[in-house]
């Protein structure tokens, strides 16, 4: 098992608001190995985006952040405002889920390609500015020449997602934190982008964290995937695993969710995810689970090994032998 480019432990965020304190992730673990693409999957709200916003340094003064993070042997919790910078672009980048704000309307999108390079590496501006030319080869925007002296607007929105993903493979990072890639793009242009992202980790090496809330964009492309509710992993372990026998509810309800040939209708989880000023005691997803008990009411399960994944339910073994789902 290779060693892990990306440890993430016991990673908890709290929010100061003025009507208290959220607790937005809670004891998360992750660990994301060389050249592979780990999933992080939930619902809206789960923590996925603020966990690895937390790893980057980026998330607002009024975030109180505590655990640890450690990429390629530094540790990034509590580091200075300008080691988090020089990791930044270089060691770990992100693609954001809106290419559009991502990127700045008054500058063209080689010159902002530049800008990325020059920051980490020592060269000339016409240097750069053929690096960005190939950067946008790539990601597969045709003409890449011509394209680069245009301006954002002048790209649709899956091609402006291209230009995103150049400027985070840019000094070739070891971490590459895909957030939410592929949202607002139709069906087709949504494969394109998920297959220039596994091109980029093939062709590099790169390991890859895609966040999303589909599972089958999880069942195409990553290789192990963390599935998160109410700030906490609830189940984590190979995809192979994970679609053959899921063993939380929650992931179960994930899978049931989604189309499948010869089913007309879905079956949506029932219920809201709980509020994260005031979390319950127990188990978060307790109140949306048609196999609750009292004691997941009261008990905070954790994470523990049940078959080939681990698994933060207290039922599991039982519900297997059920046959529940």
């Amino acid at each position: 098992m290779a060693e892990s480019v990306l440890s993430i432990r016991d990673l908890t965020v709290t929010f100061n608001t003025p009507v208290g304190p959220l607790t937005a992730v809670r004891g998360v673990d992750v660990d994301v190995r060389a050249g592979e693409i780990v999933g992080v999957v939930g619902e809206s709200g789960s923590g996925k985006s603020v966990t690895f916003l937390a790893a980057m340094g980026l998330l607002p003064k009024r975030a109180h952040v505590t655990g640890s993070v450690v990429l390629d042997g530094q540790e990034l919790i509590g580091a200075s405002p300008k080691l988090l910078r020089s990791v930044r672009g270089r060691l770990l980048s992100m693609i954001f889920q809106d290419p559009l704000s991502a990127l700045n309307p008054v500058h063209r999108v080689g010159d902002q390609i530049v800008e990325m390079l020059k920051a980490h590496q020592k060269m000339s501006q016409k240097t750069a500015f053929a690096k960005a030319i190939e950067l946008l080869d790539i990601v597969g925007i045709p003409q890449p020449d011509e394209r680069a002296k245009q301006y954002p607007h002048e790209f649709s929105g899956g091609m402006r997602q291209r230009v995103v993903i150049a400027m985070a493979i840019a000094n070739n990072p070891k971490v590459l934190v895909a957030d939410e890639p592929t949202t607002a793009l139709d069906v087709t242009v949504q494969a394109q982008i998920l297959e220039v992202v596994q091109r980029v980790q093939q062709t590099f090496g790169t390991a890859v964290v895609l966040i999303t809330h589909d599972l089958g964009v999880i069942a195409r492309v990553a290789d192990r995937v963390n599935v998160m509710y109410a700030g906490r992993n609830v189940e984590k372990g190979s995809v192979a695993s994970l679609f053959e026998h899921p063993s939380h509810p929650y992931t179960r309800g994930l899978l049931a969710s989604l189309p499948q040939e010869g089913i007309e209708r879905l079956q949506p989880i029932s219920g809201f995810p709980p509020n994260m000023l005031a979390p319950p005691p127990g188990c978060g997803f307790a109140p949306r689970c048609p196999h609750a008990q009292q004691a997941c009411s009261e008990v905070l399960p954790p994470l523990r090994g049940f078959l080939d994944l681990e698994t933060a339910c207290i039922r599991a073994e039982e519900l297997l032998a059920e046959g529940a789902n």
